[in-house]
């Protein structure tokens, strides 16, 4: 690789001369508006002259950040990159080192400079994890698998991001030639560690040939010395052996018609010693360090030569390797043979396409499309930002493994997330399981009140489909749309994140109350028909919730705050006098109280902490099946409280260590038959379809009974069924109200 010192004109007084640097900038790369990286150069020479002495990360390389930035250009300038590239390479060592505002950088060079620089800091994220004492700063482990989770974002939603940093720690290393022996090593380590493997998995063998040679050189500097003495020691008789064969080789394939390149190449010394500690051999049986690659316009051509090679000198049988036919993992393609060459000497000979050579050099930049922005990428595009999110992931995973709190990061980010492409092209982060409702909140809050359809490559999905990374989700909106309530039941299967819910919810509130007390009581009203219920007494039971007035529980229950579910439990509570005495004919179901209880002998089990006392939080009343988590109060010991509870989602930062791991007892719950009928119109597998939901609820169906009118073409099912809670059979009501065909379901009456 051309080192930047080289590209670096400097006057008689010891400054560097941006106007000759920009000439040979250009001569190896067009650029549509120089003045914008001249400008760059000189915002960022002023702002170093205008700064403290530089005591950040390049102390002691004698490279401050205005030489890092030309350095990083001239790298990037190597792998064709466009011009907002090198303006955000220039100008990032400023930004990082406090000496140039973020805000500047918008106001001058706009947004896509600014993001570009924000991705390369947040991809410190990755660095602070693999830092030698592997400390969480602070306790602050959520806070760093925040930050990761937005510097997988940033890496897959533009890949130039991961380019200017894989520039930067190359300049890095180059630079602390001069450094004490510390931080050597720490500069090695990481790049070693992190930024190796993510240019190997970019395919991009200019730089990780480097990055690897260079740390190695600091990590192990006495088998780097060693091999490269061995290599200096042979030059010469190499150099002049290989020449003999280049010269055979191009009169061979010239005869042939075939026009070639051939060169001689240098194997780097990582590669050599990697080879011998893997193989268990001597350097004397590395049989790549005489190697000679063969350039040919055509695949064809690839083959022919391949023959020719093979006719020319004996083959080795194990040294050969199709990589064209089975590509490497990152996309790397040639043909590898070794032959006994001339002399009896071992020659390794590398035949690819002038194609596969660019690909094997410059990795992804050889196909990507540097258009600056997504919004008109073509129909391919989305294609490749697929296989980049895949290597990304992979890139990630393969950092992760040493360490524990990175296995954590991992399982967060990749188990716990996923990633989804917008219709332009861009990276949504969003939980697992999430929905398209999710996903409109996530890309805009109206999008998500207006949400009325979704599309997944073009083709239409329910808006309970559960969403998988890769996907492409389009949504479909509706002029003056508003949310559906039914979103909010947990039971539909409309929404998986906390957040959505708590934006839903905020929607309703901000409603008319009366309107929202009027939509509560319907629900209730509903419910209790659909349950067959008795009447209750509606002030007692809003007393029961902790509400003065029953207009102000409805009023909640219709804007969000309250869930049905808590008020059915409540209701249940209310009429237990009455439900126990109808017991024994089926028509009630038994009731727990709900209260304090102790961790000992609780419906709640504490993971690690022992009996603590324990309280359900007023706030979100989590009832048995909810999703709950324990936060340690100061004196009354673990509350208890739901996982979407608006406390719980706006927790400060310094008090997420109080949060535990808690989840409701495991105990056989007694269970009373009930009979709830389904009306549908009758279709194949209907049955076969309600019989499927109640082996999911994991409910014992005691009898069925189905009656089915072919004239009007419709059918009634009776089932009784053992139900432990009124949660559950409203559960599986509304699972089985949501099947094709089916119009009511609802609990049998006494009539």
């Amino acid at each position: 690789m051309v080192q930047v010192r080289d590209l670096h004109p400097i006057k008689t007084n010891g400054e560097i001369d941006i106007n000759a640097w920009l000439e040979d900038l250009t001569v190896s790369l067009e650029i549509e508006d120089v003045s914008r990286i001249k400008l760059a150069c000189e915002i960022t020479e002023k702002a170093l002259e205008s700064a403290a002495e530089n005591d950040d990360y390049w102390e002691d390389t004698n490279i401050d950040c205005f030489r890092a930035g030309l350095e990083m250009a001239v790298i990037l300038a190597s792998l064709k990159v466009n011009e907002e590239t090198l303006v955000a390479a220039i100008l990032y060592r400023s930004v990082r080192e406090n000496k140039l505002p973020i805000d500047t950088v918008d106001k001058t060079f706009g947004p896509t400079v600014k993001q570009l620089i924000n991705g390369v800091l947040q991809m410190a994220a990755i660095s602070n994890l693999q830092s030698p004492t592997r400390d969480n700063v602070l306790g602050q482990t959520d806070g760093q698998l925040t930050n990761v989770r937005k510097m997988l974002v940033s890496l897959v939603d533009d890949v130039r991001v991961a380019l200017i940093k894989l520039a930067e720690r190359t300049c890095a290393i180059r630079a602390v030639k001069n450094s004490d022996r510390k931080k050597r090593y720490l500069v090695s380590r990481e790049v070693f560690d992190i930024y190796a493997p993510l240019a190997h998995r970019l395919g991009i063998g200019t730089i990780k040939w480097e990055l690897e040679d260079l740390s190695f050189r600091y990590l192990q500097p006495n088998a780097y010395k060693q091999i490269a003495s061995l290599l200096d020691g042979r030059r010469l008789d190499r150099q002049s052996y290989i020449d003999s064969v280049l010269a055979t080789l191009k009169q061979s394939l010239g005869e042939a018609g075939i026009e070639a390149d051939i060169m001689g190449r240098a194997k780097h010394i990582y590669s050599i010693w990697r080879k011998m500690q893997r193989k268990n051999i001597e350097f004397s049986q590395v049989y790549d360090v005489r190697a000679v690659r063969i350039l040919v316009p055509q695949l064809n051509d690839c083959y022919t030569s391949l023959g020719i090679v093979h006719g020319l000198w004996r083959n080795i049988p194990q040294e050969f390797d199709d990589y064209i036919a089975t590509p490497k993992e990152n996309g790397y393609r040639s043909l590898h043979t070794a032959v006994i060459g001339p002399g009896g000497k071992v020659v390794e000979i590398q035949i690819r396409t002038f194609a596969m050579h660019d690909e094997a050099e410059l990795g992804v930049c050889a196909h990507w499309l540097y258009k600056g922005t997504d919004t008109n990428s073509n129909s391919n595009s989305y294609e490749d930002k697929l296989v980049w999110l895949r290597q990304v992931l992979e890139w990630h995973d393969e950092v992760g493994d040493s360490s524990a709190l990175v296995d954590q990061v991992r399982a967060d980010v990749e188990q716990d997330r996923i990633y989804v492409f917008t219709p332009d092209g861009h990276v949504v982060d969003l939980p697992n399981g999430a929905t398209p409702v999710d996903f409109a909140y996530r890309v805009h809050t109206e999008v998500g009140n207006t949400c009325r359809g979704a599309k997944v490559h073009g083709r239409i999905v329910p808006l309970t489909n559960r969403l998988k990374t890769g996907d492409q989700i389009t949504i479909l909106t509706a002029k003056g749309g508003t949310p559906s309530r039914d979103w909010m039941n947990p039971n539909l299967g409309y929404v998986n994140s906390g957040r959505t819910r708590a934006k839903i919810a905020h929607f309703f509130k901000q409603q008319d109350k009366e309107k929202n007390a009027a939509a509560g009581r319907q629900q209730v009203e509903r419910e209790l028909r659909r349950m067959a219920l008795p009447s209750i007494n509606e002030q007692k039971l809003a007393n029961n919730l902790n509400f003065k007035l029953a207009e102000d529980m409805y009023a909640a229950l219709g804007a969000g705050d309250l869930r049905l579910a808590q008020v059915i439990n409540a209701s249940q509570q209310q009429l237990e006098p009455q439900l126990k005495s109808r017991k024994a004919r089926g028509q009630a179901l038994e009731s727990r109280p709900s209260q304090p209880v102790k961790g000992g002998s609780s419906d709640i089990r504490i993971a690690g902490v022992g009996n603590l006392l324990t309280t359900l939080a007023g706030c979100c009343q989590a009832v048995p099946g909810d999703d709950i988590v324990g936060f340690i109060t100061l004196n009354r010991g673990v509350s208890v409280h739901r996982q979407d509870c608006h406390n719980i989602i706006n927790l400060a930062d310094k008090e997420q260590h109080r949060i535990i791991s808690v989840d409701w007892a495991d105990h056989r719950e007694q269970t009373y038959p009930v009979d709830i009928v389904v009306e549908a119109f009758d279709r194949e597998g209907l049955i076969s379809d309600v019989i499927l939901i109640l082996g999911q609820e994991k409910v014992n169906i005691v009898s069925m009974n189905t009656m089915t009118d072919s004239k009007a073409n419709s059918a009634t099912m009776t089932f009784t069924i053992d139900i432990p809670r009124l949660e559950l059979l409203g559960r599986i009501m509304d699972k089985i109200g949501q099947l094709a065909n089916v119009l009511d379901v609802r609990r049998q009456t006494d009539g």
